[in-house]
């Protein structure tokens, strides 16, 4: 196995766990968290996948650098919400969905 295997089969362990913490846990921070780890092991896939005999693709380390900033802006607006409804509710998760779809 190549090291840039290694560096996709990684990226996609990551992003298997993410995927099981955005649905297995229900604070808010802890799913972006998972989101956040999603998102790593995405662009570790990307660069791994990407590398070739001659070097690595710039094209795709041009995509993930300007996903790695991207990322950062998203999570940054997410703690920011996430604050704000916090200070709202009181709760750092979301309360379940109680009404009833059926009823007038």
């Amino acid at each position: 196995m190549t090291p840039d295997l290694l560096y996709a089969f990684t990226g996609l362990v990551l992003f298997v766990i993410g995927v099981f913490g955005m649905v297995a846990l229900q604070h808010l921070l802890r799913k972006l968290l998972a989101f956040n780890l999603m998102g790593s092991g995405t662009f570790l896939t990307l660069v791994g996948l990407a590398q070739h005999r001659n070097g690595a693709d710039p094209v795709v380390q041009a995509l993930v650098l300007t996903g790695i900033v991207v990322a950062i802006a998203a999570t940054a607006l997410a703690l920011v919400l996430i604050r704000r409804y916090f200070h709202l509710t009181g709760m750092s998760s979301l309360e379940p969905d109680t009404t009833d779809e059926g009823s007038p």
